[in-house]
């Protein structure tokens, strides 16, 4: 318990000596939003991957997943490097920069304002964020705070509420500069402890092949006449796998908290440093925690209630590790989870001000005190996550595939298309908004299918309806559109599409 509790300590000084390193550089809402645009490749890259995974991937997804597809789970964490780290960054990342930076936008809701010339969607958007990012939220709480009380045996209640006052500290002193620079620090944490626990993981059964063979016997009631299929190569259920990958992979592509880390970009070095680095840590961080959920089954026995699979990996974590190990996984997920909050945080809480209550009611705003509203509302967020997170019927990766699939299936065609196609209209905006909220409320009612796939389904569908509406509906003025794209063809003394230009220091 000594070792955990120094290791705990130590983890929160460093946390909230950034934040409060980082406030004098936090003074305007620029820097406060967007760490002033000048984020460096590492840190940006470290920002994003830290951002993408949480206790939601290490706790819920992992256990929930390796338990339904075994081995073949790890293809989700490889999707998650492919499709949400590689392409992601190769397709999004220099246009996002380039056309933010022309619009001058801190936000997705304003982005969308702008470019679609349509300020409406600005005040819409900011509430589907503030919204849907509250589920999310609170099933990072969730996972770390059933990971904390198994480790110290304290009540789920004042772990949550331990945890959600760190976050505030550091976020709500330094901004975003403070959360990536905490990001760095702990997507270091998160790469020595996954290779850490993954080794300690299969050597409690033996080693890799004596794990293999041990799941190879345990039966499938989904695939009865697979032999072996929680060591087959898809598994026992091709279709659901295929459901969370492109949930999980192809729906950063947008998440406002994901794409946010675009914004922020320094220069063309960033972009290309960023690809290699996030694309890596997503592939060990994420295939990794994948691979060890997969031997749930060797672990966890179902009780009287069936299946919780919130609580396999905190019984494969209690039963295979050391002390000091278990410390290290502490600090692994609550390294991830931290980044994962404090973008959520910051993203919702940015957006709503920005973009809701400046255009509704508080139009004559000031700078500072736009930036005092930022910061309250930073702290109500975080209680409200904490509030919604303390219902104990609610399963950790239900809540983050509602998110997930409401803001992705809302955003997802309506950003991509804005970034490339000029012959976007609003009413396809409109109708992506409608299909991405519509489609996941409704199954959270009538429970027509999984969660995950109906997300799956609602971020397909946002990059079908959009072209569809679009061909159909009445086009922008074309001189707006232009001058929208306009940003893509200055010379740098190359066409600006192809590289950033350097900022000034």
């Amino acid at each position: 318990m000594l070792i955990k509790v120094i290791i705990l300590l130590v983890f929160f000084v460093v946390t909230a000596g950034v934040g409060i390193y980082c406030r004098k550089q936090a003074s305007s809402v620029t820097d406060f939003v967007l760490g002033g645009r000048g984020i460096g490749p590492w840190v940006t890259a470290f920002a994003y991957g830290t951002s993408y995974f949480s206790a939601v991937v290490f706790i819920g997804y992992a256990g929930q997943f390796g338990w339904n597809f075994g081995v073949a789970a790890t293809w989700i964490g490889i999707g998650n490097a492919l499709i949400g780290g590689l392409l992601a960054w190769m397709v999004l990342g220099r246009r996002t920069r380039i056309m933010t930076k022309h619009f001058e936008s801190a936000t997705m809701p304003d982005f969308f304002a702008k470019r679609y010339h349509a300020p409406s969607f600005r005040i819409l958007a900011s509430v589907i964020i503030f919204v849907f990012l509250v589920p999310y939220s609170a099933s990072v709480y969730k996972g770390l705070s059933g990971l904390f009380s198994m480790a110290f045996g304290i009540d789920f209640t004042y772990c949550m509420i331990g945890i959600a006052i760190l976050t505030g500290v550091y976020v709500i002193l330094g901004g975003y500069l403070a959360a990536a620079l905490n990001d760095l620090i702990q997507g270091i944490i998160m790469l020595i402890g996954i290779v850490a626990v993954v080794g300690s993981i299969l050597n409690v059964n033996g080693g890799l092949i004596k794990s293999l063979e041990a799941l190879s016997v345990i039966p499938s009631a989904e695939a009865p006449n697979l032999n072996g299929a929680y060591v087959s190569f898809l598994g026992p259920n091709p279709l659901s796998l295929l459901g969370v990958i492109l949930l999980t992979s192809l729906g950063t592509w947008g998440l406002p908290q994901m794409v946010h880390k675009f914004y922020t970009i320094k220069n063309e070095k960033a972009i290309k440093t960023g690809t290699i680095i996030s694309t890596i840590f997503a592939l060990i961080i994420a295939g990794g925690s994948y691979f060890m959920g997969s031997f749930g089954r060797l672990f966890y026995t179902p009780g009287e209630k069936g299946i919780l699979f919130d609580e396999i990996v905190p019984s494969m974590l209690s039963g295979g590790l050391s002390d000091l190990l278990i410390g290290i996984v502490i600090i692994l997920v609550l390294s991830a989870s931290m980044s994962t909050l404090s973008s959520l945080v910051i993203a919702s809480s940015a957006t709503f001000t920005s973009d809701f209550l400046k255009g509704i009611c508080l139009k004559n705003l000031k700078p500072k005190q736009e930036l005092l509203i930022i910061r309250i509302l930073c702290a109500v967020f975080i209680a409200l996550s904490v509030i919604l997170a303390l219902n104990p019927n609610s399963l950790i990766s239900s809540l983050m595939s509602l998110s997930w699939g409401a803001l992705a299936g809302s955003f997802l065609g309506p950003f991509l298309y804005g970034l490339f196609w000029k012959g976007t209209t609003k009413a396809s905006v409109i109708a992506s908004f409608i299909t991405g909220i519509g489609v996941n409320v409704c199954n959270l009612w009538l429970h027509f299918t999984e969660p995950t796939t109906a997300g799956a389904i609602s971020i397909v569908a946002s990059l079908i309806v959009v072209p569809l509406v679009s061909l159909v509906t009445p086009k922008l003025n074309q001189a707006e559109v232009q001058e929208a794209f306009r940003c893509y063809e200055e010379k740098i003394p190359v066409s600006h599409k192809n590289v950033l230009k350097e900022e000034s220091e």
